[in-house]
């Protein structure tokens, strides 16, 4: 009986899914943009056949193209989902360049089942490297000591996204064999990477632990990061723990009962990518959005989701609602810019992430967030940093760091009107232009040679 229980459900399975298919079939994804009816916005109108988790690949695509999205419109109530997004470039222009406008069309249309593109912080879908995910205690230095570690395993970073958030830190880092170029693959090797990667996200934390995984999947850098510190349980927090209540975005969650939805409103400071954040954290959780109204326009954004759990109920219980907070409100965190806002671009070398996380560790400095990518032989990376404790950055050591690695490799953005100018490179004063390009700065004692 339980034999055929099982092969009559693979059979209903089968049959949803082959009726999913049928239904695309017939009714194609439709895509409109218009650059005409809309003053300041590019207006992109998406029609399609309902599927979970759909709004987040559609809102993935156009977040992954550096759009913003000021506005949006999102109803997925039956077999169709309709959404109009109001969107600009980073500039806060309509988006006008035709390369980009079908790129849109063909990835939204019917030429694409809405099938997100796969982001790896700059670069290329290819698995010409190893990715490695790295989940543990967040500390001073931290990123220092792991990309201390892979270059002394001859690892070369060639792209990265580290995130920190409650204590704990999350990154997805892809790495090349210093040789070769190419992804590791030999067994023993990977082990080492693992085991001693795991040993210094560990620390001395006992209560939390720490992880290292090494994978050949491609997957999309922002969501895994969501995934990994959700899993993690990143949302739970003491009371004591020291938060500015300022920074903390408003959640709320109730129940409209006469047509059981739960509807969750969030108000806080906007900011890139906040859409994307939120949406992922909801359909992670395995919640379906079936309306939304999204207002981006001015400095605060104002998102409002009416929402039913995969199952079909609304938010249950008081325990449901409050984690359900939570975990958005965690979301969001997870990517506000705490912190200055460094700029390094120069020429890619083995080592170089390894060396310039060690300035910032000897000058005091703590890497909140990190951007690592590396693109015709171009390394393009940014850090948001801080000061030790938290306090706000000496901008006398930021001048300091800058003549160290060079003023025109290593730019302030968003500095305050008082930080003075410094003077332009000289060879004595960087780094860069002689002893910093030797192998001999990356390690500086940190840790052993296992090559």
């Amino acid at each position: 009986m339980a034999f055929m229980s099982e092969v009559n459900m693979s059979f209903s399975h089968y049959m949803d899914d082959e009726y999913e298919k049928l239904f695309r079939r017939m009714n194609p994804p439709r895509v409109v943009i218009d650059n005409e009816s809309c003053k300041n916005a590019t207006v992109i109108r998406v029609d399609s056949a309902n599927k979970h988790g759909i709004l987040l690949e559609v809102v993935q695509i156009l977040t992954d193209l550096n759009l913003i999205i000021t506005k949006a419109y999102i109803s997925s109530d039956g077999g169709w989902f309709m959404d109009v997004f109001n969107v600009t470039g980073q500039d806060g222009n309509k988006v006008t360049d035709e390369a980009i406008l079908d790129y849109i069309r063909k990835s939204l249309g019917p030429e694409s089942c809405v099938t997100s593109p796969i982001r790896s912080v700059g670069v290329e879908q290819t698995m010409d490297h190893t990715a490695i995910e790295l989940m543990g205690s967040d500390r001073p230095g931290l990123l220092s000591e792991v990309s201390a570690v892979l270059t002394n395993l001859k690892c070369n970073i060639v792209n990265a996204e580290v995130w920190t958030h409650n204590t704990r830190a999350a990154a997805v880092m892809h790495v090349t064999d210093e040789e070769t170029g190419s992804a590791i693959t030999d067994p023993k090797r990977l082990s080492m990477i693992k085991e001693l990667l795991c040993n210094v996200l560990g620390g001395g934390n006992k209560k939390r632990g720490a992880k290292t995984v090494v994978t050949d999947e491609v997957t999309h850098t922002e969501r895994r990061l969501h995934q990994m510190m959700f899993a993690d349980r990143d949302y739970e927090r003491d009371n004591d723990d020291g938060f500015d209540e300022k920074q903390r975005p408003n959640v709320n969650v109730v129940n409209w009962s006469d047509n059981d939805y739960s509807v969750v409103t969030i108000q806080c400071k906007d900011r890139p990518k906040l859409l994307f954040d939120t949406v992922c954290t909801l359909t992670d959780m395995e919640y379906v959005v079936f309306h939304a109204n999204i207002d981006a326009e001015g400095p605060e954004a104002y998102q409002e989701y009416y929402i039913k759990h995969i199952d079909g109920s609304p938010v249950k219980s008081d325990a449901e609602r409050q984690r359900v907070i939570q975990c958005l409100a965690a979301a969001i965190e997870r990517r506000v810019s705490d912190g200055l806002k460094l700029e390094l671009c120069t020429t890619d070398r083995v080592g170089l992430l390894s060396d310039v996380t060690r300035i910032f560790r000897e000058n005091s400095l703590t890497v909140t967030r990190a951007e690592v990518s590396t693109k015709g032989g171009k390394a393009v990376n940014t850090f948001y940093v801080r000061g030790a404790s938290g306090f706000p950055v000496d901008l006398k050591t930021i001048e300091s760091i800058r003549q160290t690695i060079g003023n025109t490799i290593l730019k302030v953005k968003g500095s305050p009107s008082e930080m003075k100018s410094v003077p332009q490179d000289s060879p004595s004063r960087s780094l860069f232009s002689g002893l910093f390009k030797s192998r001999s700065f990356v390690n500086f004692g940190l840790v052993k040679s296992y090559s």
